[in-house]
């Protein structure tokens, strides 16, 4: 079922959907109802009016996903193009949603606000982009939190912005559909992976149809701020206590996957494997033209994480594309990867800068027909 709301930003009007995930395809969308958020409406309500477009795609409609994770916000405002579409805005701050969460099992006020912060940001953008349609999602922190429910209320009487808390099943499932297109061909079923702030996602699919058929997924509680805030302080002395932990969380998925696949396939999607990334290729600053679909060997990736690792924090602040900003979290990131290398022994790995925005954002160009 899907359901469309109507928010009033203090800047401008925009709509918003929120939509329920199809549980065999990643790639199906859900039927529009005329369901509210409180019962049934008389009708659905139309997207926003919009002022008659000009320049150059005059009848281009702007489309938005937003996607607020434990560590970070991210909003994509894009436009169709062909098969697929064009960007016209992004916006990305780490904003710590979790920080402290493992301990109180509650969203901080500080952290509350630099969240709050950022949305003003995204919502201004909303509004300077005249997007016609957008979907806004919070996942493990605000699905974690006692006060998530309150959170999101405050957002929306502060910036407008409706935030969608969806399972980690779709969760999992959005990241699939927005970077299956990077998986490397082949017949043997492929395994995805999205490390994020809070949890890991971790989806076993099957690429022989014609869209991307999930045959199995596993959410486990761990990411690089449950991680790290669970342990301690990451540094050479506490990583064999991440890997056991992660590896414990895996188990009963691990057991069910099948371990007569030839050709595995394997392709990651989060901060730390595009961090990772460009490490490995020696980036001084990162670029995303030079790791998004990039294939690396598995043995090369498991290098570097253990090369990091086994560096303090001040060590892993100077690593160009790591700095400060990453340095506490990213050893966390590197013990969930190399269990995964453990469960999922593929020869390669392929790195996608691209995730549950680019899903949320096929899912809403979709349903515009």
């Amino acid at each position: 079922m899907s359901r469309y709301l109507r928010g009033q930003a203090p800047s401008g009007r925009f709509a918003v959907v929120t939509d329920e995930n199809d549980k065999k395809k990643v790639t199906a969308v859900g039927d529009v109802s005329a369901q509210g958020p409180y019962g049934p409406r008389a009708h659905a309500p139309r997207p926003a009016p919009r002022s008659p477009a000009h320049g150059r795609w005059p009848q281009a409609r702007h489309y938005a996903a937003l996607d607020l994770g434990t560590n970070n916000c991210r909003l994509l405002i894009a436009r169709p193009q062909g098969q697929g579409f064009a960007v016209v805005d992004a916006f990305s701050r780490i904003v710590r949603l979790g920080e402290g969460l493992a301990a109180t099992g509650k969203l901080s006020d500080e952290a509350i606000e630099r969240t709050i912060a950022a949305l003003r940001v995204c919502a201004d953008k909303l509004k300077r982009r005249d997007v016609a349609l957008a979907r806004s999602v919070a996942t493990e922190a605000c699905r974690r939190a006692s006060n998530g429910p309150d959170f999101i209320q405050r957002a929306y009487r502060e910036t407008g912005i409706m935030l969608d808390i969806i399972s980690a099943e779709e969760e999992a499932r959005l990241a699939v559909l927005g970077c299956h297109a990077l998986i490397e061909p082949g017949e043997g079923a492929a395994l995805v992976f999205d490390i994020g702030g809070g949890s890991t996602e971790l989806v076993l699919i099957d690429t022989r149809t014609e869209t991307p058929t999930v045959l199995d997924w596993h959410s486990a509680p761990w990411g690089v701020v449950s991680l790290t805030e669970s342990v301690g302080p990451a540094g050479p002395d506490t990583y064999a206590e991440m890997r056991a932990l992660v590896r414990a969380s895996f188990a009963a998925f691990a057991a069910r996957l099948p371990d007569d696949v030839t050709g595995r396939r394997l392709l990651g999607t989060s901060g730390t494997v595009t961090t990772l990334a460009s490490v490995h290729l020696g980036l001084d600053s990162y670029d995303r033209s030079a790791v998004d679909g990039l294939i690396m060997p598995a043995g090369a990736m498991r290098d570097v994480s253990r090369r990091i690792a086994s560096l303090d924090v001040a060590g892993r602040a100077k690593v160009p594309c790591i700095g400060p900003e990453r340095a506490d979290l990213v050893v966390a990131g590197c013990a969930i990867l190399e269990e995964i290398l453990d469960i999922w022994p593929a020869e390669q790995l392929g790195i996608a800068d691209r995730g549950i925005r680019e899903g949320i954002l096929r899912r809403l160009m979709g349903a515009r027909k």
